[in-house]
């Protein structure tokens, strides 16, 4: 049994007996504990609290936070009126509880008789913050989340500038691995570069409550970023700390701090969010055939708005910049296009299909070329970095996305492609000796995962780092379910002209 394990039936353990004997003080028998379901018809009976909130009691993980509420008021039966006290017996019920329960000082007050307690404004105040601080936490952990699209990743389909829900139901919302943190902070403390917004002195691992749904193909999901486990702190998730090693050295990021500052891991819930959709769930084989993405040998469905890169070719004439914005078109993208820009008129834009033929009817424009990576390639850029694999942007796998519970072989053929999952997300110790692989020093032709995996790239096929970069996203990185945009800023309008009106309220596909 794990160390863990152990923890948890002990805090149980501690907490029933705790509960045992305020009940008993309650004058009821302290057994009735024990028995499921009537310990909390009999517990709301104790603290005078109407039945209703059985229904709260009954929903999945509201009933956690309502088994909080009922903790308060509890120790309040026991004259516990202060916001420590309180608080002291919602984070530490296992030693609080016994503690009141075996202090014999300490004797049961029926709510009927609780004194009238006056708060000055300043302990109003301090309640009320507390209470928005915490109720809006609970939210964003277990239930939904604002988000705003930073990058044009996953243009046209989301834009930069979009505000969005994240739902963390949708697929069963996780447990923090690092409950101690700072409020509405992700992962850096606000006004500051490189201070850590949390604190790793209680370490959870991994559970996820049941959702109402799973990850299916062509969800728009949010994760934390896999390679997010170790960043440079001048750096940040902007640039891969992998990516670094491979450009400069390993030895010069870790000790030249003028240019890359600290080198420091993060744990899972603080790795950076990205947006991507869905284009393989496990147990999914995924190809991409000439920009086209194939699932189980299948055609894959395309996003409405997804683009690629294309070769504009003019007649000498320029495209004008309202043309280009009338398209739906960025100034980042026309900017990037220019450093494309050559004396024969060339021009590269990520467009959508869409774009593509309304651009082709313009009297200037010649033609408009797909940009297509040739196959047979091999871009060392692409997971799993291994020149055996001829992978290129466009051309591409295949590729099988591990299913928890399934057993592969694995050879050194193909062990770059899951060295990753089986070391840095399962925690196993791999070695290859000899030609021959390893795991947890034991000779090992085949591997069950005990995980899921995704595969997430995003709509704009050409410009977006996402799994071909970095590899597959374990199911403990997902965070939720891109749901619902409810405002849309264009960056390149001011004043009323920035909010894209027809782009607001409109629910993710």
């Amino acid at each position: 049994m794990s160390i863990f394990a152990i923890l948890t039936v002990l805090f149980f353990i501690l907490t029933v007996i705790g509960l045992w004997k305020l009940f008993e003080k309650a004058g009821t028998p302290g057994w009735v504990v024990l028995v499921p379901f009537y310990n909390f018809y009999i517990w709301l009976q104790i603290i005078k609290k109407p039945l209703w909130w059985y229904i709260f009691i009954i929903i999945p993980f509201i009933n956690v936070f309502t088994i909080m509420l009922m903790i308060v008021e509890l120790v309040k039966c026991f004259r516990k009126f202060g916001l420590g006290e309180q608080a002291v017996s919602v984070l530490f019920p296992f030693i609080y509880l016994p503690y009141i329960g075996f202090n014999k000082n300490d004797e049961y007050l029926h709510p009927d008789k609780w004194p009238v307690i006056k708060k000055s404004v300043t302990r109003e105040w301090a309640d009320a913050i507390i209470f928005a601080v915490i109720a809006a936490t609970i939210i964003r952990t277990f239930f939904i989340e604002a988000y705003t699209i930073p990058t044009s990743s996953m243009e046209k389909s989301l834009l930069v500038g979009d505000f969005l829900f994240v739902s963390k139901i949708s697929y069963g919302p996780k447990i923090p691995n690092t409950p101690i943190a700072f409020p509405f902070a992700h992962h850096t403390l606000p006004l500051t570069q490189s201070v850590k917004s949390y604190l790793e002195w209680i370490k959870l691992p991994y559970y996820r409550f049941p959702g109402f749904t799973k990850i299916e193909n062509n969800d728009v999901v949010v994760f934390n970023y896999p390679e997010g486990d170790t960043v440079s702190t001048v750096f940040q998730s902007n640039r891969s700390y992998y990516s670094l090693i491979k450009e400069v050295g390993r030895e010069r990021v870790w000790n030249d701090k003028a240019n890359f500052g600290d080198i420091i891991a993060r744990p899972v819930d603080k790795r950076e969010n990205f947006i991507k959709r869905c284009i393989g769930i496990s147990g999914d084989s995924i190809q991409i055939i000439d920009r086209q993405v194939y699932v189980n040998g299948k055609k894959a469905e395309n996003p409405k708005d997804y683009q690629f890169n294309y070769e504009i070719v003019t007649n000498g004439t320029p495209i004008y910049q309202k043309q280009f914005r009338d398209l739906g078109i960025s100034n980042e993208d026309v900017d990037n296009m220019n450093k494309y820009y050559s004396m024969s008129q060339q021009n590269i834009i990520p467009l959508t299909e869409e774009n593509v033929a309304k651009l082709k009817k313009l009297s200037n424009v010649i033609d408009v070329k797909p940009i297509i990576s040739p196959k047979g390639s091999s871009n060392m850029d692409l997971f799993p970095f291994d020149s055996a694999y001829h992978f290129s942007l466009d051309n591409y796998g295949p590729i099988y996305i591990p299913k928890a519970g399934v057993t592969i072989d694995i050879n050194m053929s193909n062990i770059s492609l899951y060295r990753r999952l089986i070391t840095t997300y399962e925690g196993n110790i791999l070695e290859i000796k000899d030609n021959k692989i390893f795991i947890n020093r034991t000779e090992s032709k085949t591997y069950t995962f005990k995980m899921n995996y995704y595969w997430m790239q995003g709509d704009n096929r050409h410009n977006s780092a996402d799994s071909r970069y970095w590899g597959f996203v374990p199911e403990d990185h997902v965070v939720g379910k891109a749901s619902f945009v409810w405002l849309s800023l264009d960056k390149d309008e001011s004043f009323l002209k920035k909010i894209r009106w027809s782009k607001l309220f409109r629910f993710i596909k």
